[in-house]
């Protein structure tokens, strides 16, 4: 159908080309025609003139001509005899003139057969066009289109000694332009007929198209969240190359509930209004499908040659769906969704054994605590732990005083001197393991617990800095930042240990959304005044926003791992890496290279004179510094 379209519209347009080639043709040959006559009847006019002169002369001579046909009237009548010879229909005027000392046109000879004109009378004449022959002694054409056709007077000079003595006038007229110019206009009519029929035909279709491609996208669109459907899934699957995916399966959490506590029309307004919160995290090339009531498929478009960041984006997504005020009748209604992801797609030789590894990882992530994204077999098992992890364990842990850091050093690359550390906070189980941030921050977020961690963690940082006098940064989200009580904290241990403020640098992450600027770039700013640095973390991760160095006061720019580790085998890594470095370094930030793993990143990075890195080729994180 589509080829048909195209060919259908493609032929009218050449048809409409081509008519309009033919008419602009026609107009252009009309012209050259019209031209052509002028060009006959000027040359046999100038003939004419000529020739009558020619007449003149050979009968007056070089004597002054007035004073010749004033004594002489037999002269007079034999030229005004032969210039009526050569009257015709259309040379129906010849006659010949001259100007008296007044400056006033008189007769010497009139060629005219009836209604002569008196030798010497007063002729009212166009002086203008008159006295541009006596002026220039050139010839002079005088072109007059009126109704009854096209009129052409030829003023051509008698000259004797150099001087004029009179002018030889002719009047031509002719129908011949106006004969032809209806003769093509109903060729014109016909081709504009034919041009507005074909807009016409070509206005047809291009509805016709309209409509088909309506009445196909409705097919394929889900009516409710406006997401495609499994009609579009089955034609996609079997055309796409599922290794240029990756591939998410989402599912809103308890939306049986909200249908039994709201009632389904408020089940609507949810799935309806989180399809278009998910929208606004996607690109042109990614497709969110409707599977089933409240279960939806993303397929995210690999770009080639970089590094998948489809956790970021679905984090993203996540959180925002997490922090989103669903609000249906005055009512806010909260909502979570669980995500399983495949991004590993060399595993699987078929679409339907991605389908089918999806489906098990949603699975996992709603049977590991919900509200968690599941993106390998490995780390499904991780989140199950993570999940399985109460609140009151770690609750006790902080408590208990089993909260501590790990150090890792950021390095001056050109001198590979420790410049700084990065503070990554720990727990200590019951028996002595070491707990990762990934097993609880989660868990707590959002909570008084969080906030007893946060200051915990400012705590150790500040009592490092008293005693090693060395520069730590510690990682926070902008909600951090925009929440009262965290910031509270972070403002009294400010101010408690300002001494040693300027040690200290706050690492925000970048991809969060921002959701009141205006206070955070206030706060930011007083956090600044005690000397603390702020530093943009993982930037160039997801889709990386560069006005946020517009709006906060940004000092360091943390360039992502995803970029850094590939840079010495992706000349894209390479790029991108070389143009933030270029971009900070004009705006006179800091900029640190995350994920230095090896000697070869660690070359490039300094080839592109990048001031700082870290990484397990530097130095590992631990527990003292």
């Amino acid at each position: 159908m589509k080829i048909s379209n195209a060919i259908y519209s493609g032929f009218i347009i050449f048809l409409l080309l081509f008519i309009a080639f033919l008419y602009i043709n026609i107009e252009d040959f009309e012209k050259k025609i019209t031209q052509n006559i002028r060009d006959v009847i000027l040359t046999n006019t100038s003939y004419l003139a000529d020739n009558i002169v020619s007449i003149i002369k050979n009968s007056v001579g070089d004597e002054d001509i007035y004073t010749i046909l004033k004594n002489n009237p037999q002269l007079r009548h034999q030229l005004e005899s032969k210039m009526q010879v050569l009257v015709t229909p259309s040379f129906k005027f010849i006659y010949m003139l001259y100007k008296d000392k007044d400056g006033r046109y008189r007769y010497l000879l009139d060629g005219s057969k009836e209604d002569k004109a008196f030798f010497d009378s007063k002729f009212d004449v166009n002086e203008k066009e008159w006295n541009k022959v006596y002026a220039t002694k050139k010839t002079n054409i005088i072109f007059q289109d009126d109704l009854t056709g096209l009129w052409i007077t030829t003023l051509r000079p008698y000259m004797i000694d150099g001087n004029v003595q009179g002018v030889v006038a002719i009047d031509f007229s002719t129908k011949l332009l106006d004969i032809f110019s209806e003769i093509m206009k109903p060729m014109k009519e016909v081709f504009l007929y034919i041009f507005f029929a074909i807009i016409f035909l070509f206005a047809v279709i291009l509805y016709q198209i309209i409509i088909q491609r309506k009445t196909k996208k409705e097919t394929v669109i889900d009516p409710l969240t406006h997401a495609y459907n499994r009609v579009f899934l089955r034609d996609f699957i079997d055309k796409i190359d599922f290794y240029h995916y990756d591939i998410v399966m989402l599912d809103l959490d308890y939306f049986k509930k909200i249908n039994d506590n709201y009632g389904h029309k408020a089940g609507d307004f949810i799935l309806e209004s989180f399809v278009g919160l998910v929208k606004k995290n996607l690109r042109d090339k990614d497709y969110i499908v409707r599977f089933g009531g409240e279960e939806f498929l993303i397929f995210l478009y690999k770009e080639r040659k970089k590094q998948s960041s489809a956790i970021h984006t679905l984090e993203r997504i996540r959180k925002r769906i997490e922090n989103y005020n669903f609000v249906y009748n005055d009512t806010v209604i909260k909502v979570t969704v669980s995500i399983g992801l495949v991004d590993d797609m060399h595993k699987y030789k078929t679409i339907q054994e991605v389908m089918k590894k999806v489906d098990e990882r949603l699975y996992a992530a709603k049977h590991s605590g919900r509200n968690i994204i599941i993106d390998s077999d490995v780390s499904s098992t991780n989140m199950v732990q993570t999940a399985l992890m109460e609140i009151e364990k770690i609750k006790l842990a902080i408590d208990e005083g089993r909260v501590f850091c790990h150090f890792q050093p950021i390095v001056e690359i050109q001198t590979q001197s420790i410049v700084k550390y990065e503070a990554l906070i720990r727990l200590k189980d019951e028996d002595g393991t070491t707990i990762y941030p990934n097993s609880f921050l989660d868990a707590i977020e959002g909570t008084n617990i969080y906030r007893d961690m946060t200051k915990k963690l400012l705590e150790i940082v500040f009592e490092q800095t008293k005693q090693k006098q060395v520069a730590i940064s510690i990682n926070l989200n902008l909600s951090d930042i925009a929440d009262n009580s965290i910031y509270t904290i972070l403002s009294d241990e400010l101010l408690e240990h300002k001494l040693y403020a300027n040690y200290l640098t706050i690492e925000l992450l970048e991809y969060e959304t921002v959701l009141n600027e205006s206070l955070l770039i206030e706060r930011l700013r007083e956090i600044k005044s005690y000397g603390v640095s702020i530093a943009l973390d993982d930037f160039g991760s997801g889709y990386s926003n560069f006005s946020i160095f517009e709006a906060f006061p940004i000092d360091i720019v943390k360039i992502d791992g995803s970029l850094i580790k590939n840079i010495d085998t992706s000349k894209t890594s390479y790029s991108i890496v070389e143009a933030i470095v270029r971009f900070a370094t004009n705006l006179e930030m800091d900029v640190v290279g995350e994920f230095v793993h090896n000697e070869a990143v660690l070359h490039k990075l300094k080839e592109l004179n990048l001031q700082y890195g870290q990484g397990f080729h530097l130095g590992k994180p631990q527990e003292i510094i």
